[in-house]
């Protein structure tokens, strides 16, 4: 293989011709890099279906990029003399292909962009690092906008992100005189046998391959190849993008938040993994959601929702994950130290709600917004489980978590770990809400309409016990101040009620038990 002008190092979840790695490449000088290495693979134990993703959309973005006349050195995971690591895999490119720089585009997560920073001078020859051009708001454009602000607020970054964008703007008023429609997407839904079917893409050679390679590297990890469905190339994304443009988006603000046995996947888009990876550009897909709305094919709560989800929530996340890293992934405000229960691997528990949302991660890699903070968030939180701990086992179930994404989710948001520099208020509930949202609580050898005793919804007194267990901390949150002063009107046997079935609970399950 001859000198290299460049050799452009392309990461598994920047696979799109538009990345910034690939701005001025040119086919006859430079050599594109790209690595399935172990030490990505195993830095926590993803579930198989999410490694089978973005192995099989590595290799098939690398096809692409070969059909565009590139030279692709491309290394397998079970490659003979692959060093297991993108730096070792580095040094083998530069030592083969000679070339005067490398350049790469930012990576998505801290830990890899701190090896990046150190390859210039591993290497000996330039290392370009190039800002990540898919997203709206770069890390230093996100800490310019945090300066000086005595609390951050999504709400007005959003906002900012909508006049940026000109997405649903009618000049610097937003469409519809409001920015948020949120209060109109608080709907419990019921089971539809006529909703439509989410597209499902059939395994070719390339993924079928990969998945058996999945399935031999990595027998332990949760869940199965079985089902693999996911689209794995650009244009089986963009048909994916299409069917919940037409078929999906009509209804998905309304049940965005609603839950039910039957249908896991309700009118949810099932586009993150794509955006995530690269498959799908995302002010493009809000491009594409707002034209729904101006020609009249879906609501304006539901296309608001859904552009807020990703030009406010998630270019948000983003900033606060490279404001605060590292170290913001041991956060741990309330000295959180109890361990997984056993059933997060399983979903063997007799709580119908937790049961049904685990048992349904380990069929699709997948849960939505709701059934992650609502229900498994919420119950880590009330039970007291090591923050990092249920962080790890966020990033290795759901296809779509990548570190910068679902860290601060978890942490911040599903966990206050951080005290509240991210949300305002611990998302606590008790089954009450689990219970209107959905229809988990039909059957549940629990009763959610019980308090307190061994046949209550643990989630009751699990609320009540979190709250008072934690009013060092909490009691002066101005968001919780009726919800105390609650607690303090309640009579004495009460509380002691409460708190009694929480420690049964909790004895139970430190000790193993069924629960």
């Amino acid at each position: 293989m001859s000198a290299a002008r460049n050799l452009i190092f392309i990461l598994g979840d920047q696979l799109t011709l538009e990345m910034s790695s690939l701005d001025g490449a040119d086919p006859t000088q430079d050599i594109i890099l790209m690595c399935e290495v172990m030490e990505e693979a195993t830095y926590v134990q993803h579930h198989k279906l999410k490694i089978a993703l973005i192995f099989s959309a590595m290799r098939h973005f690398a096809d692409e990029l070969r059909n565009a006349g590139f030279t692709v050195r491309y290394t397998q995971l079970d490659d003979p003399e692959n060093s297991g690591g993108f730096t070792g895999e580095l040094k083998r490119g530069v030592r083969a292909t000679g070339p005067s720089c490398v350049i790469v585009t930012e990576a998505g997560e801290w830990r890899v962009l701190d090896a990046m920073n150190s390859w210039q001078s591993d290497l000996g020859i330039p290392v370009e690092i190039r800002t990540d051009s898919r997203f709206l708001c770069s890390g230093e454009g996100f800490r310019a906008w945090a300066a000086g602000r005595r609390s951050l607020t999504m709400e007005y970054f959003y906002r900012d992100m909508r006049r940026k964008t000109g997405l649903l703007m009618n000049g610097d008023k937003p469409v519809g005189s409001r920015w948020n429609f949120d209060a109109e997407n608080r709907k419990p839904a019921q089971p539809d046998l006529f909703r439509p079917k989410h597209p499902e893409f059939r395994p070719d050679r390339v993924t079928a391959e990969v998945l058996d390679l999945v399935e031999r590297s990595f027998p332990s990890n949760m869940g199965s190849t079985k089902n693999f469905s996911f689209a794995v190339t650009g244009a089986q994304a963009l048909d994916a993008a299409d069917v919940f443009i037409r078929d999906f988006l009509p209804h998905f603000g309304e049940t965005q938040d609603a839950m039910l046995i039957e249908e896991p996947f309700l009118n949810h888009a099932l586009l993150s993994f794509y955006i995530n990876i690269g498959l799908l550009n995302p002010l493009a897909l809000c491009r594409a959601a707002e034209r729904a709305y101006f020609e009249g094919n879906a609501p304006l709560n539901a296309v608001e929702a859904f552009i807020r989800q990703i030009i406010g929530w998630r270019e948000y996340i983003r900033g606060i994950y490279w404001l605060k890293m590292p170290g913001y992934e041991k956060s741990n405000v309330f000295e959180a130290q109890r361990p997984l229960p056993d059933f997060f691997w399983s979903g063997d528990t007799d709580m119908a709600c937790m049961a049904t949302v685990i048992k349904q991660t380990i069929a699709h890699a997948y849960a939505h917004h709701i059934q992650r903070l609502m229900v498994v968030g919420n119950f880590s939180m009330l039970a007291g489980l090591d923050p990092h701990l249920v962080h790890c086992w966020y990033l290795e179930v759901y296809a779509d978590a990548f570190e910068w994404v679902e860290l601060p989710n978890v942490i911040g948001m599903s966990q206050f770990a951080d005290g509240g520099f991210m949300a305002s208020k611990p998302y606590a509930s008790s089954g009450a809400y689990i219970s209107r949202m959905s229809n988990y609580c039909d059957g549940c050898r629990y009763d959610v309409s019980k308090k307190t005793g061994k046949d209550a919804c643990p989630f009751n007194a699990l609320y009540w016990d979190f709250l008072d267990r934690n009013a060092g901390t909490l009691s002066s949150n101005h968001r919780l101040a009726q919800i105390y002063a609650s607690w303090h009107r309640m009579e004495h046997q009460k509380k002691v009620a409460y708190r009694d079935s929480a420690a049964s609970f909790l004895q139970k399950l430190d000790a193993g038990e069924r629960v």
